[in-house]
């Protein structure tokens, strides 16, 4: 079966139950996208070992990709220590050359978010960029940056304080692509809820959460209330 072949590769799409509570619909679908990496920059040599992406749509994560990913490198040991990802382990998993094409169509010209978007993105464009390919996602979304300005004052934004703030679960282990893109996933969902209550609309666009991205907390009454004038 199509499927097994695609368990065995690590690379897998399944579908999720949709997201208890109010009715959330985003306006489009978002991806929510992790890597686990070799370190922190490809402008240094890094690379992916682990890539989930998670499609949203109407406040539920209704499909998904993910894989280990061999890049022929050494995985450091500290990072072995802190993921649970071993050298045989990615040796051992698909190779980026397969990956990165499949997870491009995957994303295809959805709006892509991840926690601090920016560290993920880059390293999205690296490796694209390695096989002659260009990421077609129209927006950027961070979950971090919309975090701090629409729940300013918690005492942490790292992912897994943030949840346990916002009292979601963390289910898998952290620094996991996929357990990493789950929460953020539900993180984005909770900041979509909180729009939709706050605000009394039925739709958030990408377009906005893009926008919010770019302002200050201190703007964000102000900007929500034009956004969303009656």
């Amino acid at each position: 079966m199509r499927q097994a072949a695609i368990a065995v590769k690590s690379i897998f799409r399944t579908a999720c139950l949709r997201h208890s509570g109010i009715c959330l619909m985003f306006d489009k679908p978002i991806v929510m996208l992790d890597f686990e990496t070799t370190g922190l920059s490809p402008a240094s040599g890094d690379r992916i070992t682990e890539v989930a992406a998670l499609r949203i749509e109407n406040g539920a994560i209704v499909d998904r990709f993910v894989s280990l990913v061999n890049c022929h490198v050494r995985v450091p040991f500290y990072i072995t220590q802190l993921t649970g990802i071993t050298q045989r382990m990615v040796d051992t998993a698909p190779c980026v050359s397969q990956v990165i094409p499949e997870l491009l169509r995957f994303i295809g010209r959805d709006a892509l978010s991840a926690h601090n978007a920016s560290f993920d993105e880059k390293f999205l464009l690296a490796e694209s960029a390695a096989f002659g390919l260009q990421p077609q996602h129209e927006r950027l979304i961070c979950s971090l940056k919309l975090a701090r300005r629409l729940f300013p004052g918690l005492p942490s934004y790292k992912l897994s304080t943030l949840s346990s703030s916002l009292g979601i679960r963390f289910n898998g282990s952290a620094h996991r692509a996929e357990a990493d893109a789950e929460v953020s996933a539900q993180v984005l969902i909770h900041i979509g809820e909180h729009l939709v209550r706050t605000c009394g609309v039925a739709q958030i666009e990408p377009q906005l959460l893009e926008r919010l991205n770019r302002i200050s907390a201190a703007r964000v009454p102000d900007f929500l209330g034009k956004a969303f004038r009656h």
